[in-house]
């Protein structure tokens, strides 16, 4: 039973004072608006408003089912989306023509989308006879230009703009055994000059012999694969612009190296020395310091021996030592050679192309080994150079004195009549076309190439 209450009192009236609307609480405030013998709850019953947001139910939001529906609706057009994107149209050149297919499409798929249908190849005996019909390969497929073997139609996928060609199947042979004949190539050495590279590597051919295993017939095949022969190229630099000059020395370290490197560096000049292997490993601070001034540096062999003479072995021991010999001193790879006296013979390069990047000799030769006196040293260099020339003097105890004198007086008149002084490897980049096809700094021998034979008519001259 509720607990009700009157509005009004059981007592007597008392007087009662007016108050201003200043004076009053809004409690009271509210009290003044019950009408007399209303009766109402307490709110201390749980009727009250402070009680209603936790014990009456919210008002259903009539909005919500409409929320859920554009919430899927997005959903699905987004499944929507993906799906046609994985599915989509792609187009590609089909035999010429322009073509539609779904994206990420086998080439299989393609075949069987298309209807395509062609004459299968034929199967063939060792020599070319036809063991059965329809038998080979049932299409023959290019993709972009690439041969696309049969097994991998259904897992060659395309995602447009490809280029394909399907064609009748190519005939294929029966198994067989292959009795394979390498054809080794040959050296040719072209053209003349001080600079000599390998222009084209040896690559072996291929001539084969097959006995089927069906037919059980054996069949010559010939040359199945071409021989690339070597090619030796020899060039003198002629640069593109301007006056150069490289001067080079040949047989050092000597005592006279460090005073030769303070004139180079004083005229502000560049220069390459080939060092000699034993001599190098007899004085590394000496050799150390030609590179630490920013010289370069090339082989001049091992020992002061004409290569020309050695067998294969002794040729490319004195190569790898003398090779070694720099690097130990320097702390730089070198191939770049100057074989002692010039001479580096076609049997050379056929021994030992693999470990040179260039085989550089010179078309000035000082003749100071000959010891005619600095003044006749200046006059044949000064004399006889022209732009693109490669000077030839020597770094040695013998005639390092000479060098020394000679050196300050050919800087300066070279200079004068306008030629800028380089070393080799700066002579050969003013030579656009030469600095493509060599570079002195390493071996460019690709992993199929071999070593060339000579040709047997060079072998009988020599």
């Amino acid at each position: 039973m509720p607990n009700y209450t009157t509005s009004y009192s059981t007592k007597g009236k008392r007087p009662h004072k007016r108050r201003s609307a200043s004076d009053r609480l809004p409690a009271a405030h509210r009290r003044t608006a019950k009408r007399p013998g209303a009766q109402y709850l307490h709110h201390t019953q749980g009727f009250g408003r402070s009680h209603r947001s936790s014990f009456s139910p919210r008002r259903r939001d009539s909005r919500r089912p409409y929320v859920y529906i554009a919430v899927g609706c997005a959903a699905l057009l987004f499944v929507a989306s993906i799906i046609w994107y994985l599915n989509r149209s792609v187009g590609i050149t089909l035999n010429g023509a322009d073509a539609s297919v779904r994206i990420g499409s086998s080439i299989e798929q393609l075949i069987e989308d298309q209807g395509i249908d062609v004459r299968a190849g034929d199967l063939l005996a060792v020599d070319d006879s036809v063991l059965e019909k329809r038998a080979g390969e049932r299409y023959s497929v290019k993709l972009n230009g690439r041969q696309i073997d049969n097994a991998d139609l259904a897992t060659t996928t395309l995602e447009g703009g490809e280029e394909l060609e399907i064609g009748a199947g190519r005939d294929r042979y029966e198994e067989h055994d292959i009795e394979a004949t390498a054809i080794q190539p040959t050296l040719e050495v072209k053209g003349s000059g001080a600079i000599r590279y390998v222009e084209t590597w040896g690559i072996p051919g291929r001539s084969e012999v097959w006995t089927g295993k069906v037919s059980g017939k054996t069949q010559d095949r010939g040359v199945v694969q071409e021989v690339q022969n070597c090619v030796v190229r020899a060039r003198s630099v002629s640069p593109d612009e301007g006056t150069y000059v490289a001067l080079t020395f040949d047989e050092g370290p000597s005592s006279y190296t460090a005073q030769i490197v303070d004139i180079l560096e004083e005229k502000g000049v560049s220069a390459t020395f080939f060092l000699q292997g034993d001599r190098t490993a007899d004085a590394q601070a000496a050799a150390a310091a030609i590179v630490d001034a920013g010289f370069e540096v090339g082989s001049n062999s091992w020992s002061d021996t004409d290569l020309g003479e050695l067998s294969a072995d002794d040729l490319r021991t004195q190569l790898t030592q003398g090779f070694e010999a720099i690097a130990d001193a320097t702390g730089q790879p070198c191939c770049l050679l100057r074989p002692p006296y010039g001479t580096f013979t076609d049997q050379n390069w056929a021994d030992a192309a693999d470990l040179v990047s260039a085989v550089v000799t010179w078309n000035i030769d000082s003749g100071d080994y000959l010891l005619p006196g600095a003044d006749q040293v200046v006059e044949t260099v000064v004399g006889s150079v022209s732009n693109g020339s490669i000077v030839l003097l020597t770094d040695n105890d013998a005639c390092g004195a000479q060098t020394v004198e000679a050196l300050p007086q050919i800087i300066d008149q070279l200079q004068e009549e306008g030629y800028r002084i380089v070393s080799l490897s700066e002579l050969v980049k003013t030579d656009e076309e030469l600095a493509e096809a060599v570079d002195l700094s390493r071996v460019s021998m690709p992993e199929d190439a071999v070593l060339p034979q000579l040709k047997a008519e060079d072998t009988e001259e020599s």
